[in-house]
């Protein structure tokens, strides 16, 4: 595979993503056309876009639905090895958040699939996914369940 061109560093490629919870508490995994492994949906930012208009530029173009921006919440930049893309890392920033209006698949998106984040999935999933993502969204689910105080 030819390794992305728009990245400002060798071996880097710069994304932005969204770890979506549902009201059951289940997190949505994406998978990309001719590919094997389960992600956030996000992707790269164009130039001069803010992190959150990538976010809901990306979840609109792939998704065919809406994000709410006033939903998003930084998570922190986290890095990986990249799931499509030999050889080179991946570096997001993840954004908890939540989507409006139905999903219907698009652009690259090939498969979304909604999981617990408790019960290990039967596919494949992205490093940055398996290391970083689903530990989170596992974090947020359980934040979820307390009460309020």
């Amino acid at each position: 595979m030819t390794a992305p061109a728009s990245s400002a560093e060798a071996g880097l490629i710069r994304i932005v993503a969204a770890v979506v919870l549902d009201d059951a508490g289940r997190t949505l995994l994406v998978r990309k056309r001719g590919t094997a492994a389960f992600m956030q949906p996000g992707g790269k930012m164009a130039e001069g876009e803010t992190e959150v208009g990538a976010l809901e530029r990306e979840i609109a173009e792939e998704l065919g639905c809406r994000l709410e921006p006033a939903s998003c919440r930084p998570l922190g930049r986290f890095s990986a090895p990249a799931a499509n893309e030999a050889g080179w890392t991946v570096e997001a920033e993840l954004f908890s958040a939540r989507l409006s209006g139905e999903i219907r698949l698009d652009a690259e998106i090939e498969e979304a699939v909604w999981i617990d984040p408790d019960v290990a999935p039967q596919f494949h999933l992205a490093p940055l996914t398996h290391r970083h993502a689903l530990p989170l969204a596992r974090e947020l689910k359980l934040q979820a369940r307390r009460p309020a105080k």
